[in-house]
């Protein structure tokens, strides 16, 4: 069916209801005329009369009888569909379906999915984790949050991160044992926990750096993990020191799980951004998660671009 054909069912359904041409093309915004036009042609391509109509009335034919009671159902389908599009576009609602890398899930997606889905209970967030680059839009994602240059050039980037700072970190129960490190050097008399990259199998250097003086320290220990999360387990168990990003060790540090040092040493790297395809038309449950993202962590660009060793390129 091409869409003048349904375009003039429409307006076959809108006159059967009023029995006026008059009534009808002024609910349609055309002119009655242009109406009658449109049900003579619907007409000659069905090949059968569905109304009578004089210059004083309009009055459905048996078959226009027929059709009207099989059109109604199928135009408050469509009516429903788009009202419930209205309703959408109004408040966040329906499936948000994310594809983030590991990191920005817990640092960025985690810290606000519960007051998220509190304050929009009709949604449903579905979060995926990859580290590799994938075209979201061909696999049906509303948005993914990586690294700036993760976005193809034609889709919108909102930074979601200002610098992520590193944070250095070791349980009470560790450093009841043992003298907390005071410079990178220190961390030679140390076990810590080592981590290596999963897409190129390299274990990270701590870098460090204060007053303009820049250190790179390799690091060993018993334990060596390749996700970030369990990094931080790991020195929550006491296993060791850990380096690791402000964001995931900031729950630990709230609550005295976790001890930072080396603080004036620690230094920062360019936040993540969450991306999408398309300027116009924002679905409303995307726009309400990026603002209630920006919200909860008011990101600011960094001073100065430095590659994160936790993400994968």
């Amino acid at each position: 069916m091409d869409r003048g054909t349904l375009a003039d069912l429409t307006a076959f359904a809108a006159v059967a209801d009023r029995l006026s041409f008059r009534a009808a093309a002024s609910q349609l915004g055309v002119t009655p005329s242009a109406l009658s036009h449109s049900m003579r042609q619907l007409e000659e391509r069905l090949s059968v009369r569905l109304l009578h109509r004089t210059t004083r009335s309009v009055s459905l034919t048996d078959a226009g009888r027929r059709l009207l009671d099989r059109l109604r159902p199928a135009i408050g389908e469509i009516a429903g569909a788009i009202e419930d599009l209205n309703q959408e576009r109004q408040r966040p609602m329906g499936r948000l379906r994310i594809y983030a890398i590991h990191l920005a899930a817990a640092a960025v997606v985690a810290p606000i999915w519960k007051r998220f889905l509190s304050t929009y209970p009709e949604v449903h967030l579905e979060l995926a984790l990859g580290e590799e680059v994938i075209d979201i839009v061909a696999k049906g994602f509303d948005a993914g949050i990586a690294p700036r240059d993760r976005a193809a050039a034609d889709m919108i980037a909102v930074r979601v991160t200002g610098p992520m700072k590193i944070a250095v970190v070791g349980a009470p129960t560790y450093f009841a044992k043992r003298r907390p490190p005071r410079t990178p050097e220190d961390l030679a008399r140390h076990s810590c926990v080592q981590y290596r990259r999963q897409a190129d199998g390299k274990q990270v250097v701590w870098s460090f750096e204060r007053d303009r003086k820049s250190r790179q320290i390799s690091v060993d220990g018993r334990v060596m993990v390749d996700d970030t999360a369990l990094a931080v387990r790991a020195a929550v168990d006491g296993l060791g020191i850990a380096y690791t990003l402000e964001a995931l060790a900031e729950p630990f540090l709230h609550s005295g799980q976790l001890i930072r040092v080396l603080e004036d040493w620690s230094p920062s790297f360019d936040g993540l951004f969450l991306y999408y395809s398309g300027r116009r038309q924002v679905p409303a449950t995307l726009r309400a998660f990026i603002d209630m993202i920006r919200t909860a962590r008011a990101p600011a660009p960094p001073r100065r671009s430095r590659q994160n060793p936790f993400i994968e390129n």
